[in-house]
C-alpha cells in the first residue's frame, strides 16, 4: 500500500486522461491520493476538491501559492474560509515561500503565507509547506522557519514541509517544530545527495512520500509527465538507503498519512 501525499491532478497536464492516471495509480498500489488545492490560479483554487469529490480514496487541500500571492485579497480568503469546510478538505496548502522564482515579491509572499496560517489555525486544519531558497542560499528557509515559529507552532496543529529540498539540518528544525517531512521523486535525482542525506535520517515514522505530480518524475521515468503511480519509485529509493523493501517504506508512510490527519485507513483500502 502507497499514499501519494501530494498530487496537482487538476493540472492541464492531465485534462485528457485523469481518470485513466487515477486507475493506473490503484493498479500501482497507491491506495489514497492527496489533490493539492491551489488550481491554476486563485481563481481555480476549488479545482482539487472537485476531483476529490468524485472519488472514496481522494482527499484535498485549500491554500495560495507563493507564486500567485500577489493575486491574494480578502474576497479570495473569505471563499477559502468556507472551501475549508467541505468535508474532503484535510489540509491548508501548499502555502509558503519561494524566493527561487519570485513570481510574487517577498513581502507579499511572506504577508499572505501569514494570512494563510492564522486562517488554517481557525480553521483547525494543519498546514502544507512550499519552501524553495533563491539558488543555494538560505534566504527561504531562515525566513519560512521564523514565520513558522512565530506564528504557527503554538497551534500544535503541525504539518508537512512537502518535496523536502533542504538539509538534514533544515529537517531536524521542522521535526522539532511539529513537522512531518515529505519525500518526492527528486530523492532519486543523481544531484541530490543532500536530500537523500535527509532521508536517511528522518525518523521514519515523521516521513511521508509523494509525488508532487505531474513535476518531478523520478528515475526511471524522468523527463516524462509524473503521475501518482509513480510514487512507488521514491519509495524503493527510500528503502535502498534504510534497508527495507518499497512496500515497507509504502506502509509505514502510509501509516503515519491516516495517523496525522486522524483518517481510517481501512475505509481507504482498495
Amino acid at each position: 500500500m502507497f499514499v501519494d501525499s501530494h498530487a496537482h491532478l487538476d493540472g492541464e497536464q492531465f485534462q485528457t486522461d485523469r481518470a485513466q492516471v487515477i486507475a493506473r495509480a490503484q493498479a500501482a498500489g497507491v491506495e489514497t491520493i492527496v489533490t493539492i488545492g491551489n488550481g491554476d490560479s486563485p481563481a481555480s483554487v476549488e479545482a482539487g476538491i472537485q476531483i476529490a469529490e468524485e472519488y472514496d480514496f481522494l482527499y484535498s487541500t485549500i491554500g495560495v501559492h507563493p507564486h500567485e500571492a500577489r493575486q491574494a485579497n480578502p474576497a479570495l480568503f473569505e471563499r477559502m474560509e468556507q472551501l475549508a469546510k467541505r468535508s474532503k478538505v484535510i489540509a491548508w496548502g501548499e502555502i509558503g515561500l519561494d524566493y527561487f522564482y519570485d513570481h510574487s515579491p517577498r513581502d507579499v509572499q511572506q504577508r499572505v503565507f501569514v494570512c494563510q496560517m492564522e486562517l488554517a489555525r481557525s480553521a483547525k486544519l494543519p498546514i502544507i509547506i512550499h519552501c524553495r531558497p533563491s539558488g543555494s542560499t538560505e534566504d527561504a528557509w531562515e525566513d519560512c522557519l521564523r514565520l513558522i515559529r512565530e506564528h504557527w507552532a503554538g497551534s500544535a496543529l503541525g504539518g508537512v514541509l512537502h518535496c523536502f529540498t533542504g538539509t538534514w539540518h533544515h529537517a531536524q528544525r521542522a521535526l522539532d517544530l511539529g513537522f512531518l517531512i515529505s519525500f518526492a521523486g527528486n530523492v532519486t535525482f543523481p544531484k541530490a545527495q543532500q536530500i537523500r542525506e535527509a532521508a536517511a535520517r528522518v525518523p521514519l515514522d515523521r516521513m511521508l512520500i509523494e509525488t508532487d505530480s505531474p513535476y518531478l518524475a523520478p528515475v526511471p521515468y524522468r523527463g516524462r509527465r509524473n503521475e501518482p503511480a509513480f510514487v512507488v519509485e521514491t519509495a524503493r529509493q527510500i528503502g535502498e538507503l534504510r534497508s527495507m523493501l518499497p512496500a515497507e517504506v509504502g506502509g509505514e508512510t502510509a501509516r503515519n498519512f491516516y495517523r496525522f490527519f486522524s483518517l481510517p485507513q481501512n475505509a481507504n483500502s482498495i
